[in-house]
């Protein structure tokens, strides 16, 4: 079996945050969030990482981070780009968002052969979901079932103080595999919980601090990645009509047709590591204190990738 790469999906602009958040400094020396987790996933075992994003801002992301991390990982790159459509489909009038976390590990299929994990570029994960994962994709391998893994968070651990946020909720069977997961755009933290609307905020729901949730760390095996493909233009023709202009191609809509048709089994890796992220600029400052702390504390060295 071939060793686990990481995919790191970095596409997106941050319209929330208001500028590229992939490349704005969080650490002592002017590090990004990512390059905590490529530390962290690399000491995991984790040797080679493809960066997804679009050529756009290829020149400052190769600045702001991947000559940096190539002096010590394999980096390659891919390109997502709106007009990557299945034969005989174009880009919408007016489309200008991308199509998606499949959409973007689909445009590193060719640069995959054999297990991958996947991540966001503007979290910060922790070094266990990165051990873990890793463990994980190098012990098991696709069978009668095709054998999947996501690393999930407690929800107290993920939310921001500074406005909602969008969560994947999961639900695990007996045997801790995934059962579900449901996207809950609209959660928020109020004084003495966390709650969730579907109206607008005409009615709240609770969720325990403890809820088990996606921060999108999945692993998966290469099989993946066809059955990804195959179902994207079932997913086009189901959803352009309705939305052309923002429906999105989920890695869970898929990993969940997949558990649904008994073709894969995904095991619920577990994190107790505090996530952080970016979602708004006033997050920031948080991750800045945090970066700081785990530095003081030794956690990480104040230069990364000192030679």
């Amino acid at each position: 079996m071939n060793k686990p790469v990481l995919v790191v999906m970095a596409a997106g602009m941050g319209s929330r945050y208001g500028g590229m958040k992939q490349i704005d400094p969080v650490g002592p020396n002017g590090q990004v969030i990512i390059d905590y987790s490529l530390y962290d996933a690399r000491r995991a075992g984790f040797e080679t990482v493809v960066f997804v994003i679009k050529h756009e801002i290829e020149d400052a992301f190769k600045q702001a981070i991947g000559d940096r991390v190539s002096r010590v990982m394999e980096v390659k790159y891919a390109f997502q780009q709106l007009d990557e459509l299945p034969a005989g489909y174009t880009i919408p009038e007016g489309r200008v968002k991308p199509w998606g976390t499949c959409h973007a590990v689909l445009a590193a299929k060719d640069l995959i052969d054999g297990p991958f994990a996947v991540i966001n570029a503007d979290d910060y994960y922790g070094p266990e979901a990165f051990r873990v994962m890793y463990d994980y994709l190098s012990t098991h391998a696709d069978g009668e079932f095709y054998d999947y893994c996501m690393v999930s968070y407690l929800l107290r651990n993920t939310v921001s103080e500074n406005g909602s946020v969008a969560r994947g909720v999961c639900v695990t069977n007996e045997d801790g595999t995934l059962r579900s997961v449901t996207e809950r755009t609209r959660i928020e933290t109020y004084e003495g919980g966390v709650h969730f609307t579907e109206d607008g905020g005409e009615s709240w729901t609770d969720l325990p601090g403890d809820t088990p949730v996606s921060m999108n760390l999945w692993g998966f095996g290469k099989s993946f990645l066809a059955e990804a493909e195959r179902r994207f233009a079932g997913w086009l023709d189901q959803n352009l009509p309705a939305n052309p202009l923002k429906c999105e191609y989920f890695l869970p809509l898929v990993v969940t047709e997949l558990i649904e048709e008994g073709k894969a089994k995904i095991k619920v890796l577990q994190s107790t590591d505090k996530w952080y992220g970016v979602t708004y600029r006033e997050d920031k400052p948080l991750v800045v204190d945090a970066i700081a702390r785990k530095t003081a504390a030794g956690e990480y060295p104040e230069d990364l990738w000192a030679e």
